[in-house]
C-alpha cells in the first residue's frame, strides 16, 4: 500500500500524535487488492422501517477512506484491504458490482429487496465513488425497493442521495458516527467531526425524504467497560432523537489489522466488549424510538467480541433475534456464569489500559 500522506481535506482536523501513529503503522501493509473485485458481498436479511427484508450487501473495493490515508480512526483497518494508490475509476467499479450481481444470482432464490453498499471509506466521496458511477449504481438497483449506502456526515448532500431517490428507491445514508459524545469521537476514535455536523446530515437526508442509520461503537481504545456502556446507552437514545435517524447500529469493536487497537491489544491495554455488554445496552434501549440493532462482528474470538467461550454463540444467536424481532424478553433465555464476571468488571475496572480479563 502506499504511504498515506495527509492532504489539506485532512490536515488539523483530528488529534496529531494520533495520526501521525496510525500512519506509522498503516504503512506496514504491503498487501496489493484487484480494482475489478469487491472486497466483500454476502446475502442476509435486516431489520428495516418497511419490517424485515433479504438483504445484498457489497463493500466496493475503492482507493479508501481519504480520513484514513491521513491517519484515520483508532479502530479502523479497513483501509488496509483498498487499493493501492488511492483511487478505482468507473470500469472498474462497475465491474465489481457485476460480480455482486453475479454472486447473488448464484446464491439467492430471488432478487434482494435491500441493497447495502459500503467502501469502508464514504460512498458518497466523489473522489472514492464518482458521479457517473454513483448515478449508475443507481440505476442498476432501480428495482429494488430500498438502498443503503455508507458515508461521513460531511458528504451527505442533497443532490447525491436524488440519484438514488428519483429512481423511486428508499435511500437510507449510514453515518459512521460511532457515539453521541463528541469528546469520545475525537479523543477515543480520533474522528474529527461533531454530532452537530451528523444533526446537518440527517436534515440534508430528510430534505429529499432519505433516511439516517447511525453506526455507533461500543469501547473504542481508553474507556473500561463500565464507561463504554454507559456511553452506548445515552448515544442510542440521543440519536433515536435526531430527526430522520430511524435506525441505530451498534457495533462493538473488534480487533483490526493495522490499527491502534492491535497495538494495545497486543501490549495488554486493551479487550474487545462483552457479548453480555451488547446485551445490556439493546435491552435498556429497546424502548428507544428508532429501530435499535448490533452485529458483533468476531464474536466468540479473541479479537472480537466475547465472553467466557461456552456462551459466545448462544449469546450471539440472542442477539441477532433481537435485532429481527426488537423483543428484548430473549435476552432471558440465555444466561451462563460468567454473567457474574461481567458484572463484577463493570463495577471494579478502573483503568482502561489495563482490563480485568482477558
Amino acid at each position: 500500500m502506499s504511504k498515506p500522506s495527509p492532504e489539506v481535506y485532512e490536515s488539523n482536523r483530528g488529534m496529531d500524535a494520533h495520526n501521525a501513529a496510525m500512519r506509522e503503522i498503516r504503512a506496514r501493509n504491503d498487501q496489493t487488492y484487484d480494482p475489478t473485485e469487491p472486497t466483500r458481498v454476502w446475502l442476509d436479511e435486516d431489520n428495516t422501517p418497511n419490517g424485515v427484508k433479504q438483504s445484498l450487501t457489497i463493500i466496493l473495493n475503492t482507493g479508501g477512506c481519504r480520513w484514513a490515508r491521513a491517519g484515520g480512526c483508532t479502530m479502523c483497518g479497513y483501509v488496509a484491504e483498498s487499493v493501492d494508490g488511492g483511487s478505482v475509476g468507473h470500469e472498474n467499479l462497475m465491474a465489481q458490482i457485476d460480480h455482486c450481481l453475479d454472486h447473488e444470482s448464484e446464491n439467492a432464490d430471488d432478487p434482494a429487496e435491500l441493497i447495502k453498499i459500503y467502501t469502508s471509506g464514504s460512498f458518497l466521496d466523489e473522489r472514492e465513488v464518482p458521479a457517473e458511477t454513483r448515478a449508475a449504481i443507481g440505476e442498476t438497483f432501480s428495482d429494488r425497493e430500498r438502498i443503503v449506502v455508507e458515508s461521513l456526515p460531511d458528504f451527505v448532500e442533497r443532490e447525491k442521495l436524488t440519484d438514488f431517490t428519483d429512481r423511486g428507491l428508499e435511500t437510507d445514508v449510514a453515518v459512521g458516527l460511532e457515539t453521541a459524545t463528541d469528546r469520545v469521537r475525537h479523543d477515543c476514535v480520533n474522528k474529527y467531526f461533531d454530532f452537530a455536523d451528523f444533526e446537518t446530515a440527517c436534515t440534508e437526508a430528510r430534505a429529499v425524504d432519505a433516511g439516517i442509520k447511525a453506526y455507533l461503537l461500543l469501547k473504542p481504545p481508553f474507556l473500561t467497560e463500565r464507561e463504554a456502556v454507559a456511553d452506548m446507552k445515552s448515544s442510542v437514545r440521543r440519536c433515536a432523537d435526531v430527526e430522520g435517524c430511524h435506525t441505530v447500529s451498534m457495533n462493538p469493536t473488534n480487533v483490526q489489522r493495522y490499527t491502534m487497537v492491535e497495538e494495545l491489544y497486543h501490549d495488554g491495554g486493551y479487550r474487545p466488549p462483552w457479548l453480555w455488554s451488547i446485551c445490556e445496552v439493546l435491552e435498556a434501549t429497546a424502548d428507544a424510538d428508532a429501530i435499535v440493532v448490533s452485529d458483533p462482528v468476531g464474536h466468540g474470538s479473541d479479537r472480537g467480541p466475547h465472553n467466557c467461550g461456552e456462551c459466545d454463540d448462544r449469546v450471539q444467536t440472542a442477539i441477532k433475534d433481537f435485532d429481527l424481532r426488537q423483543d428484548p424478553s430473549v435476552f432471558e433465555q440465555v444466561s451462563c456464569e460468567c454473567e457474574l464476571t461481567h458484572e463484577t468488571v463493570l463495577a471494579r475496572e478502573k483503568s482502561f489500559g489495563a482490563p480485568l480479563t482477558n
